[in-house]
């Protein structure tokens, strides 16, 4: 990775917008998870990011007013069934990239999170699957992988109107940390939006309590 950087730098002065598209899916319950299948999945769409960002951003630092864009998933905001440790791993590059932000911001870099429902790609027909079926999870995991089959070359959303969202969104006045792709991915997002509110609100009194009291005594 670190020789790729340099001979990338030599031969065209600077990386000044790493792009973190690669990544691969695994379709599988996760009782049927295979553990050598999902460490391959987080070395490839955890530790490959991670270890891009760090061997770009001593340049990036050199250089300062550019940018990371870490291509997760709305299945990194939002959990489904059949994708579990691949959410996992998207989950983990959100995270990584919000506390990356804070960091690097100050030093003129900034941060995107492009975050994509299903469009027409080969991922879903690339994806490995578990050969591990467990008739239990027939009604919701394993009917969740025969949907993504089905789904192979008719997904609504479009690779090179994605493409041209990014761009324009990098070259915004104001461009976002978190980037939703799709219609699916908005409506998505905003329904897990409107219930962890309706959840935290919920239990506000009960969060709240867990603080020792104001007076910093002890109940």
């Amino acid at each position: 990775m670190h020789a790729a950087v340099e001979r990338a730098e030599e031969r065209f002065g600077g990386i000044d917008v790493p792009v973190n598209n690669a990544g691969i899916g695994y379709f599988a319950a996760l009782e049927e998870s295979e553990e050598a299948a999902v460490r391959r999945l987080f070395y490839i769409n955890f530790h490959g990011v991670s270890r891009t960002i760090r061997a770009v951003l001593p340049g990036m630092r050199r250089r300062g007013k550019e940018f990371i864009v870490n291509l997760t998933s709305i299945g990194g905001l939002v959990g489904f069934t059949a994708v579990g440790y691949y959410s996992a791993t998207k989950f983990a590059v959100e995270g990584l990239s919000e506390n990356l932000q804070r960091e690097v911001e100050p030093l003129g870099i900034r941060v995107m999170l492009v975050e994509p429902s299903a469009f027409r790609t080969a991922w879903a027909g690339s994806s490995q699957e578990s050969p591990v079926v467990i008739d239990d999870y027939d009604a919701t995991a394993d009917a969740a992988r025969r949907a993504y089959h089905a789904s192979i070359g008719c997904q609504a959303r479009d690779p090179d109107r994605a493409a041209r969202a990014v761009v324009a969104a990098m070259h915004s006045p104001r461009p976002p940390l978190h980037l939703l792709l799709g219609n699916e991915a908005y409506d998505t997002a905003m329904a897990k939006l409107s219930a962890l509110r309706a959840e935290f609100e919920a239990w506000e009194a009960t969060t709240r309590a867990a603080d020792f009291p104001a007076s910093g005594g002890h109940e």
